[in-house]
């Protein structure tokens, strides 16, 4: 309350007063970027370690790190031909004129007029002097003058409104990053997927021509009589089912294929990736430290810009507490006859300066204020709560990549197990020593192992695309060529 009363005084004060006051300062708080408690490090265990960020080196391509040279066209298309992107850029280029405008309002406005008018002036028109009549005339009217406006930012507004501006286009061009950022990584994890489900539709292949190979051997051994109805009608009924599960997979890879498509702005209907089962190892990717991430990721920067551009909007609106005032100035020449138009008697001017000042708005500007105020507040609080999702995003991207590099090697092991417990049911069998249940079992192990390692293979690349996004992206260039050959150190 004593800020306000102090606000009211000082409308009563003098213009000359008032300008001695208000000099060079600029109403509302200046912006200070807010401290976020960190931590030191990153919860990592073995094989993880700590890389030291190069911001020196190119940033986006973090792509070409798992060398698919599909995924590197997939993604040049999608930068391309993305109407995400153009959207994005579309409004960067909106809020960079914006603050065009806004820095405008430090320079004075200068405008420049002309006027041919031939009029009839009423004769019935109200009397200026009741001692002379008033006549009607047809007369030309011709005028040229220049105008000069400035805007003495004495309250800071204009200030306060171009940093806000410049705060709101650093929030787009973070925006835009973030665009980016999101649609490479979505489009990196749409194409790992279906590159998964290539790999378990290969399994599946494999294990539906083992069972078919089964079955012929089980239907010629119960047409020799060694082998029962019973065996058959299982191993077939495994085998249908394994059908209906390749099935299943081929649907699923429809969806992501159709992912593809719109990522990298390509209708659906027309849009196809052949199938390919290779296995594309999983890269090195830097971690850096938790502070990294606040100048890595780009939604991060945009919660940070969008604080500084509430705060300013605080000043812009306690602006308004103080005098408006304007300079002006103007010269032209103004006569009846063109002739005349530049003699020195049409020649006409002015100078002068014009100051407003609300004296009583009935809380209109406080409520303002309050609600500048409390939008800031807002944009605190969404700040914070980005800061700690990207935290946790990182953690669970580290943490869970190594947990499934251990359950990776674990299932390999496993399906070298079950691939020789195969091997061993199916001896027991023909030479009599066990019943065809055990074989089916060994062959739906065999096949549940297999597309179990085949899936974790397929999480670890897109758990390593997950732990680039969160990280903000890539600052370190990709391995050369000749070195891909190097077993990878995880970083």
């Amino acid at each position: 309350m004593k800020r306000r009363r102090g606000l009211a005084a000082a409308r009563v004060l003098p213009p000359a007063a008032l300008l001695v006051l208000l000099a060079g300062c600029a109403a509302g708080p200046d912006y200070v970027k807010p401290t976020i408690e960190l931590p030191a490090t990153w919860q990592v265990e073995a094989p993880w370690r700590e890389s030291r960020p190069d911001d020196a080196s190119p940033k986006g391509a973090w792509w070409k790190r798992f060398a698919d040279p599909q995924l590197d066209a997939l993604q040049q298309q999608a930068l391309a031909r993305s109407p995400t992107l153009e959207l994005a850029a579309a409004r960067l280029a909106q809020s960079r004129a914006v603050l065009a405008g806004a820095s405008a309002g430090v320079l004075p406005q200068l405008g420049l007029s002309e006027r041919a008018v031939r009029q009839k002036i009423s004769a019935n028109r109200p009397l200026t002097n009741y001692n002379a009549s008033n006549f009607a005339t047809v007369q030309n009217d011709f005028a040229l003058s220049m105008a000069v406006n400035y805007e003495v930012d004495l309250a800071g507004r204009v200030q306060r409104q171009i940093e806000g501006a410049r705060a709101s286009a650093e929030q787009a061009g973070a925006d835009a990053e973030n665009t980016r950022l999101l649609l490479t990584t979505d489009l990196a994890t749409a194409y790992f997927a279906l590159r998964a489900v290539d790999a378990e539709l290969n399994v599946l292949d494999r294990g539906i021509a083992l069972q078919r190979r089964a079955l012929e051997l089980v239907r010629a051994r119960h047409e020799l009589g060694a082998a029962t109805g019973l065996d058959v009608a299982q191993q077939q009924a495994l085998l249908d089912t394994t059908l209906v599960q390749l099935d299943v997979l081929r649907r699923q890879r429809g969806l992501f294929e159709h992912a593809i498509a719109t990522l990298t702005g390509t209708p659906a209907p027309g849009f196809a990736l052949a199938s390919d089962a290779r296995e594309t190892a999983v890269p090195p990717i830097p971690i850096g430290v938790p502070s990294d991430v606040l100048e890595r990721r780009p939604d991060v920067a945009a919660a940070e810009r969008a604080m500084a551009a509430a705060n300013a909007q605080i000043g812009v609106v306690r602006a308004a507490y103080f005098p408006s005032v304007t300079l002006g100035g103007g010269l032209g020449v103004d006569s009846r006859t063109l002739s005349t138009l530049f003699e020195a008697p049409s020649v006409l001017w002015s100078l002068g300066v014009s100051a407003a000042q609300v004296l009583f708005d009935g809380g209109r500007l406080d409520a303002s204020v309050d609600f500048a105020r409390a939008g800031y507040a807002a944009t605190q609080a969404n700040y914070r709560r980005v800061v700690l999702q990207a935290m946790q995003e990182v953690e669970d991207g580290i943490t869970g990549l190594a947990a499934l590099e251990r359950a990776a090697a674990q299932a390999e092991a496993a399906t070298a197990s079950a691939s020789r417990v195969l091997s061993m049911a199916t001896a027991r069998y023909e030479g009599g020593a066990s019943g065809y249940l055990e074989v089916i079992t060994a062959q739906q192990a065999q096949l549940n192992s297999e597309r179990q390692a085949t899936q974790l293979r397929g999480q670890r690349l897109l758990t390593a695309v997950f732990l680039v996004k969160s990280l903000g992206g890539d600052w370190q260039r990709p391995p050369a060529p000749q070195a891909a050959a190097t077993p990878p150190v995880r970083r």
